[in-house]
């Protein structure tokens, strides 16, 4: 089961660092928009086609504003999948590999120290 529990916590982590990543682009591109970027710079294009798809269907949902709340409205779905999806891959993964080594400590004989186990059986693991 550790197999497992790693496997989860490699992909939490990396849909982590994913969503960072997708943060910190909509950030950069909500700061952009402020000075009126060239349209056809290649950093312009690569922020909006990269952030578009996140950022077009919540302004489709919204109202017309003046203001685009819509950068801001994605860094908290963003924060919401990093706080539940991230989180919870990773206290899966890490409760697969605690369950793991509580069954080869079972398995091999040796009580934990807080099951009642002594400091002698602790020194055999």
């Amino acid at each position: 089961m550790f197999i497992v529990g790693n496997f989860l916590i490699a992909v939490a982590t990396i849909i982590g660092i994913i969503l960072w990543l997708l943060t910190w682009l909509i950030v950069i591109r909500a700061l952009i928009s402020w000075v009126n970027p060239d349209p056809y710079n290649p950093i312009v294009v690569f922020l909006q086609r990269s952030t578009d798809p996140l950022l077009e269907p919540i302004r489709r949902q919204m109202p017309r504003m003046p203001v685009d709340f819509s950068p801001f409205i994605a860094i908290l779905v963003i924060i919401f999948i990093r706080v539940f999806l991230v989180a919870s891959l990773t206290d899966l993964g890490l409760r697969l590999k605690s369950e793991a080594r509580q069954s080869r400590i079972i398995n091999a004989g040796v009580m934990p120290l807080d099951q009642g186990g002594t400091a002698d059986d602790m020194m055999y693991r």
